[in-house]
């Protein structure tokens, strides 16, 4: 029986999956192809960490069901993190939430407060659950610009303006993933103020608070006065303790879309396994020598990548924090758009990267590179590109004689 099913028809074919396809036939015909295309931490969960999970397991209490809403102590140890770090008190009760990670409490979220036809407001380029979320839950997205200055605030303003019906929400990621910008608490403060005024939702995405280089530490939006009447934030223990496997990440913030997503949520979940909440807690509260050097490792690896290509005649801008560099497609490339190139690249450099048009329109003449390689495979990568780079000309010729023939 053919049934065309109205939620998968409102999203598009995943664009990542043609790099993916590509990627494993050439390993299956025994390439080594150097991975930057997903940001998947390669380094170990810290010891103290798996240890503390594996002596929970170990309590055969700890196999039965868990909760919806996180334990009570990783809770806790949620609300101080937030103390520690931004200087914001939450009630662990009711301001915080524990997810199955920052991607599970988005789209859910989402899907209790939208209804069909409601209108989110979402940067272009932005990780696709940013949209997705709301687009699977019956929505509709208007984007505006990544950029978090007065043009987005412009842009802001113009969207509320001329949208029928009015936006429900906004969306932030800062650090942002893919473009790996930053926000200051000026403009987050300029945003809360708006959006309290025209009554919007916000959902901040501060996943990656953690990895940061050569800047002050990344703020909160709820550090903002006032900003909890209205927004809510997201964080993940997957980058900042390499725990992206253990799915365990938070929402907190304003009560009424705590309250909102502990009600879908407890229709949909029992929780993370508890032994692994257990371990988040311990890895909040435990020391925190284990943040320093992950953030150490990415910077140094974004160096010698950085460095390396710009020594190769590609020039790509130094990300301030997050895992990824936002990489314009050298100009004698960009008229192919970013799928085109990733696969140009994947085949004759032997590297993979994720296409900017994955997630946005506004993304098509950039690839996001992750620093999910190691510094010896890095600059592996670097000397593979440069040849690629070095003789152009040749490889556009033969990709177009390659494209005929496939065509």
């Amino acid at each position: 029986m053919s049934q065309e099913f109205h939620r998968i028809k409102r999203l598009p074919p995943y664009v990542f999956a043609e790099v993916n396809a590509m990627k494993a036939k050439a390993r299956a015909a025994g390439d080594d192809i150097i991975d930057f295309g997903m940001g998947n931490p390669d380094q170990p969960t810290p010891p103290h960490i798996v240890d503390k999970l594996i002596e929970a397991a170990r309590n055969p209490r700890a196999h039965r069901y868990s909760t919806s809403r996180g334990i009570p102590g990783l809770r806790k140890a949620l609300v101080n993190y937030y103390e520690r770090r931004f200087n914001v008190s939450l009630d662990p009760d009711s301001e915080a939430i524990v997810t199955l990670g920052s991607k599970e409490g988005l789209a859910n979220l989402a899907n209790a407060i939208t209804s069909p036809g409601d209108i989110v407001l979402v940067p272009n380029p932005s990780y696709p659950i940013h949209p997705y979320g709301f687009i699977i839950a019956g929505g509709s997205c208007r984007y505006v610009p990544v950029t978090p200055d007065k043009d987005f605030v412009i842009a802001l303003d113009l969207a509320v303006r001329h949208s029928v019906p009015k936006p429900i929400a906004l969306v932030l990621n800062y650090p942002s993933n893919p473009t790996a910008l930053l926000a200051d608490l000026d403009f987050y403060a300029e945003v809360v103020e708006f959006c309290r005024r025209h009554g919007i939702w916000i959902l901040s995405d501060l996943a990656y608070a953690e990895i940061y280089f050569d800047v002050p530490p990344p703020p909160s939006i709820l550090q903002v006065p006032g900003a909890k009447d209205i927004a809510v934030e997201f964080t993940s223990m997957s980058k900042t303790y390499n725990m992206p496997g253990w799915r365990i990440g938070f929402a907190a913030g304003n009560k009424t879309l705590i309250g909102a997503l502990a009600r879908i949520k407890s229709y949909l979940d029992y929780g993370a396994f508890t032994p692994i909440q257990v371990a988040a807690t311990a890895a909040l509260n435990g020391p925190q020598d284990c943040v320093e050097e992950i953030r150490q490792m990415y910077k140094d690896r974004r160096d010698v990548l950085i460095e390396g290509l710009s020594g190769s005649g590609w020039d790509i801008p130094s990300p301030p924090a997050t895992m990824f560099a936002w990489a314009p497609i050298p100009p004698a490339f960009a008229h192919l758009g970013s799928l085109e190139f990733s696969k140009l690249l994947m085949r004759e450099a032997k590297v993979a990267v994720a296409p900017g048009i994955g997630f946005g329109e506004y993304g098509d003449q950039f690839v996001r590179i992750g620093l999910v390689e190691n510094r010896h495979r890095t600059r592996q990568a670097v000397r593979t590109i440069k040849q690629f780079l070095t003789n152009y000309d040749k490889v556009l010729e033969e990709s177009e004689k390659l494209r005929v023939v496939t065509g």
